[in-house]
């Protein structure tokens, strides 16, 4: 039986919020906080804090890496950045946050990987996926552009297969007047299947697919169908899990609020090629409200040792 892990951040107004915090699950439903809630890795480098974290196992060398977004909202919005997400979109950071680990206990320092250059605004919400056909990941993003005068951002791709090296950066999937953001992608009997945040037209989450992940993606009206009735432009960062049976949990981070009332909410579907997906609050309990993470399929061992690991020695994130 799979366990879970879900590697995600914290809303809050200080700088321990935009750590990486560790949760665990063994059914996806269920989850549980490591660590009492605190960070288990700390963002030293660049703007000393990470949102929007993804997590990935490299099926070469069985190392887990953890790439996020480089943005401290509560050192940055108070200084570089002037309380402009304009200014954040146009010069934050090329790089990303990045630690790795053999084990999910013991984790390199953070390092910087660079994948854009001065042609790209803030590199935003990274995702990975494995590309079966190349044999080698597809490490995709958001970002403004020069080509459109850093105008609707779109998602942008390179590609790795050792998670040191990257291709220079190509577009995957964009729309002309409309930002397109948050993309997640996940593989299910052979095609690919992209969930995304649409800014307009539709102001909301969509679920796209193609047979190739790096391109020809469109719409499933299915999914659009069934998440007609939530309100437009108040979630964001969509992840999801699929499960032992072949169902999927779909985690849409809602933010019409402040303070600790955003956070992920649950959906849940029998497939992906449904879309069918549907809210179910009552079958899912969290510790606290998680903010843009993704989720890590590991095994009963690796979520004992997990959950009984002395976490206390990476307080401070060291």
């Amino acid at each position: 039986m799979s366990c879970y892990l879900f590697v995600h951040f914290r809303e809050t107004s200080t700088p321990d919020g935009e750590q990486v915090y560790f949760a665990l699950s063994r059914d996806g439903y269920n989850w549980s906080e490591i660590n009492g809630g605190r960070p288990v890795l700390w963002a030293y480098q660049g703007d000393h804090g990470v949102r929007d974290m993804t997590v990935v196992r490299d099926r070469h060398t069985g190392l887990i890496h953890i790439f996020a977004t480089d943005l401290s909202l509560s050192y940055g919005m108070r200084g570089k950045y002037a309380h402009s997400w304009k200014n954040i979109s146009l010069h934050g950071s090329k790089a990303l946050g990045h630690w790795v680990s053999g084990d999910l206990v013991s984790w390199s320092e953070e390092e910087l990987v660079t994948v854009a250059d001065a042609d790209f605004g803030c590199v935003w919400a990274p995702d990975v996926i494995y590309d079966a056909r190349n044999d080698d990941y597809i490490l995709h993003w958001s970002s403004s552009h020069k080509s459109n005068d850093f105008g609707p951002k779109a998602i942008y791709f390179s590609r790795t297969k050792d998670f040191k090296f990257f291709t220079p950066p190509q577009r995957l999937y964009g729309r002309e007047n409309c930002s397109i953001i948050d993309s997640a992608m996940y593989e299910e009997n052979g095609l690919y299947y992209m969930f995304v945040k649409s800014e307009t037209q539709p102001k909301n989450i969509q679920l796209l697919k193609s047979d190739r992940p790096d391109g020809g993606f469109a719409p499933v009206e299915a999914f659009d169908e069934a998440i007609k009735d939530i309100e437009g432009g108040l979630y964001e960062a969509p992840t999801a899990v699929r499960l032992d049976d072949g169902s999927w949990n779909l985690f849409l981070d809602f933010y019409g609020t402040s303070g600790a009332g955003q956070g992920y909410v649950p959906w849940h579907a029998p497939s992906l090629a449904s879309g069918a997906f549907r809210r179910e609050d009552e079958r899912f309990s969290f510790p606290y409200r998680f903010k843009h993470g993704t989720i890590l399929t590991i095994s009963q061992s690796e979520y004992d040792r997990m959950n009984t690991y002395d976490w206390a020695q990476w307080k401070d994130g060291r």
